[in-house]
């Protein structure tokens, strides 16, 4: 990947529908705005929302033969994901968003190919991941305090988490489309450790009974799995490929086939460099459709189904 500028620092990376990479950068004290956390008197750390003053950052999609750059000045959002629209424009995500003063804090804004902000709107707090589609539509998953409650949202005199359900669907114009339901049969999302949004459908993995679930046009198939905490979905047709796990398992890759109502696994396999070496522990690992995207500084691997099922 070619920076924007000397001394452009990478901020966050993010997989797109089409295989794109989208990458924010920022200038080194920017960066460090942008991931900025407070650290309590008890010693316990939490992310910051914003970021003291307005900061800019430049938004790279990086595609298989170019690769185009939305400028933006003057942004607050921090701890950012970035996604590409269909118009050229990106959306940029907080991943935290506080309830106070009677009020939510803006978490999502809507910029167009010149960096011109043309819409804001919330998209709640404790944001796992963000994926939008080919039509614009904006998928979003939710860690554990983004769906039980944080940051002053759940409590007596502030409304129910907007991430309650764990995942969302939004419109391109950030109203909410569709939530996950609770599921007689597999639950409800407490943590969704895995998000893959291939074309239009959404595939959730998630905590605590860690089945696999696709969502297509609304409708909800569903399928257990042994496999536990895993990071990452491949998917391609009726396969999937789970990526990491808990302790030791960080590497693990375990591909599964959807037979009827029955998910068989395949026996685990080892995610490594190119090299032989272990994938870093600083690594980006990211799946979107039937590709794995894994970054490390400024590198970019991007591994096929194929490439996975056969390691």
């Amino acid at each position: 990947m070619v920076a924007p500028f000397q001394g452009a620092e990478l901020v966050s990376a993010a997989a797109g529908p089409e295989g794109e990479l989208v990458v924010v950068w920022a200038s080194r004290e920017n960066a460090e705005a942008l991931t900025a956390r407070t650290v309590e008197p008890s010693g316990a750390s939490f992310p910051d929302s914003r970021t003291a003053a307005p900061v800019s950052v430049h938004v790279a999609t990086y595609g298989s033969h170019r690769a185009t750059m939305v400028p933006i000045a003057g942004q607050s959002l921090a701890h950012l994901i970035a996604q590409p629209l269909p118009d050229g424009g990106v959306l940029l995500v907080g991943a935290r968003c506080r309830w106070r003063n009677g009020a939510a804090e803006c978490n999502a804004a809507i910029y167009d190919a010149d960096g011109q902000r043309r819409r804001e709107g919330v998209l709640g707090d404790g944001i796992e991941d963000v994926q939008t589609t080919p039509s614009g539509e904006i998928w979003v998953s939710y860690f554990d305090e983004g769906v039980c409650g944080s940051r002053g949202w759940g409590e007596a005199d502030s409304p129910a988490p907007i991430g309650s359900a764990g995942l969302i669907r939004f419109r391109s114009d950030l109203d909410i489309a569709w939530r996950f339901p609770y599921d007689r049969e597999f639950g409800g999302i407490f943590d969704c450790y895995a998000l893959n949004v291939a074309g239009e459908d959404a595939w959730a993995y998630y905590y605590s009974n860690f089945p696999i679930v696709r969502i297509r046009a609304a409708a909800i198939a569903g399928w257990f799995t042994e496999v536990r905490g895993a990071q990452a979905l491949v998917v391609a047709d009726d396969r999937v490929v789970f990526v990491g796990g808990y302790g030791g398992n960080r590497c693990r890759l375990v591909a599964g086939s959807i037979r009827g109502q029955a998910f068989s696994v395949d026996r685990p396999a080892w995610l490594v460099m190119p090299n032989g070496r272990p994938v870093p522990r600083t690594a980006t690992v990211l799946g979107r459709g039937s590709e794995l995207h894994v970054v490390v500084r400024r590198s970019w691997l991007k591994l096929s189904f194929e490439d996975l099922v056969t390691r």
